[in-house]
């Protein structure tokens, strides 16, 4: 999610060893007991553009961080005891070709689940969906789109909306806040769905947490089938740890949603941006909101996003 007034390029650079695997996501270390952790949202990408091209033949200059691979992700999660990721579809660097992530998921089926990308125009997307469920895909990210005046127009939307409550695909949102009440519409039309909202709708980018904003966004509430990722600090508020702005938030929408419905998320590689780190983000939850049971918490960095994302 690109935060206003901040620049990817300043992000961590450089790849995590790799050794670090063995030491980190080893069989003996890789446990439910030991990495028993959730992260709802996170990014990957490789150097390899022969086996997995970027869209519009951009070359490796533009990845930001340079590499940011599977291994790297288990790696950097794995220290803060997250062992089970759900891979977000990066359309600015793959567009529709979810290969990636998939073959990730291939490698690590117990790890990875995905939240793919399509094109919503394509004649046969409800097929699409039902075949990608067969390769971990149990979501699909939809949002405003530069190149759609109205992303939610057209029968392809309506198809995935349709089709996502048959297959139990999440719909998920990367939306902004003045998006919420169409968004509330289309909840209200296809009631069975399940919606995923990224990243609190993004209420706060700009530093301030509008009461008007978060009260549309805790107004979805009354649709039992939305869940909320409470995701990307690094971009909200004052954008910095340890991110105690965002608490109040956090604990309007706990009271709103409850813990069931909320997930945790990093939006990694982004968060590793200085002087963010992914440990300040999974620490906001894990360690410093008070009003909330250890059984709470559970739900919030684990169990919330298991039900939501790893049934399949």
């Amino acid at each position: 999610m690109r935060a206003a007034g901040m620049s990817r390029r300043s992000m961590v650079a450089g790849s995590v060893a790799t050794g670090a695997m063995s030491l980190l996501y080893g069989a003996e270390d890789s446990s439910a007991e030991k990495l028993p952790w959730i992260d709802a949202h996170s990014h990957i990408w490789t150097t390899d553009l022969k086996s997995y091209p970027l869209r519009n033949a951009q070359t490796v200059e533009v990845l930001q961080p340079r590499s940011f691979t599977d291994d790297e992700l288990l790696a950097v999660a794995g220290r803060s005891g997250v062992g089970r990721v759900v891979l977000i579809q990066h359309r600015p660097y793959h567009g529709f070709d979810n290969t990636y992530l998939i073959d990730a998921w291939k490698k690590r089926p117990d790890a990875f689940r995905i939240v793919g990308q399509i094109e919503d125009r394509d004649p046969q997307v409800a097929r699409l969906m039902k075949q990608m469920l067969q390769t971990g895909v149990t979501g699909f990210r939809v949002g405003p789109n530069p190149d759609r005046e109205d992303w939610l127009a057209g029968e392809g939307i309506r198809q995935m909306w349709k089709t996502a409550a048959e297959t139990r695909q999440n719909i998920c949102c990367l939306i902004n806040p003045e998006d919420l009440p169409d968004v509330a519409k289309w909840c209200q039309q296809y009631s069975e769905t399940p919606v995923v909202i990224d990243h609190f709708a993004r209420v706060g980018i700009d530093g301030r947490i509008r009461e008007m904003d978060l009260a549309h966004l805790a107004g979805l509430a009354k649709f039992p089938q939305v869940r909320i990722k409470i995701s990307a600090y690094y971009a909200l508020g004052q954008k910095q740890p340890p991110h105690d702005e965002l608490i109040p938030m956090i604990r309007r929408l706990f009271e709103a949603f409850g813990a069931d419905r909320l997930m945790w998320a990093s939006d990694a590689p982004y968060q590793l941006t200085e002087p963010n780190s992914y440990e300040a983000s999974i620490a906001l939850v894990r360690d410093r909101l008070d009003f909330i049971t250890e059984s709470d918490r559970r739900k919030l960095l684990c169990e919330t996003a298991e039900k939501t994302f790893f049934w399949k």
